[in-house]
């Protein structure tokens, strides 16, 4: 059984958004599932995922750069770090035929992912929604506050504390 499968509770009310995110959670089941047959056929799959989550996260790293979050962003920091961890997994299968991270990472991308969604991806969401943003021309209905975003974009995630100045 698969640690994550595609439920309302993952949908964001976002087409394309939510289209992206059934696609990982799809590839993620297929990769414990082809991982169960053989070490060699789960690594199959992964790369199938690695490859999908360079595409998921770079389409919404576009979007934060389009309607005003900094290229700091935790959002934007988040998918280089769990993409840096992707990529370390599929390295030590293929250069090693280390498949113990590869085993290992599955469960933790699916409770990582279950969080990512509902928070990060669901306040960007949110406010591609309130800038009336259009994914497939990039362009916003309503303007883009000149201040760059370098949180989330959500009221749980702010930004970062302005330096104390010098008395």
């Amino acid at each position: 059984m698969p640690h994550l499968t595609w439920s309302a509770e993952l949908a964001l009310d976002h087409p394309q958004m939510d289209a992206t995110h059934q696609e990982f959670v799809d590839l993620l089941a297929a990769t414990e599932q082809a991982l169960a047959g053989s070490p060699e056929a789960g690594l199959q799959a992964y790369d199938a995922l690695v490859e999908h989550t360079v595409a998921h996260f770079g389409q919404e790293d576009r979007w934060m750069a389009a309607t005003g979050f900094a290229p700091e962003n935790c959002h934007g920091t988040q998918h280089a770090q769990v993409l840096q961890i992707m990529r370390e997994v599929s390295r030590l299968a293929h250069e090693q035929q280390d498949f113990g991270p590869l085993g290992r990472v599955l469960p933790e991308l699916a409770a990582w992912f279950r969080v990512h969604a509902q928070t990060m991806d669901a306040s960007l969401a949110t406010h591609l929604d309130q800038l009336g943003f259009d994914p497939a021309t990039g362009e916003c209905r309503r303007r883009v506050a000149a201040d760059s975003i370098t949180g989330c974009g959500g009221a749980s995630c702010s930004p970062a504390a302005p330096e104390p100045t010098a008395a």
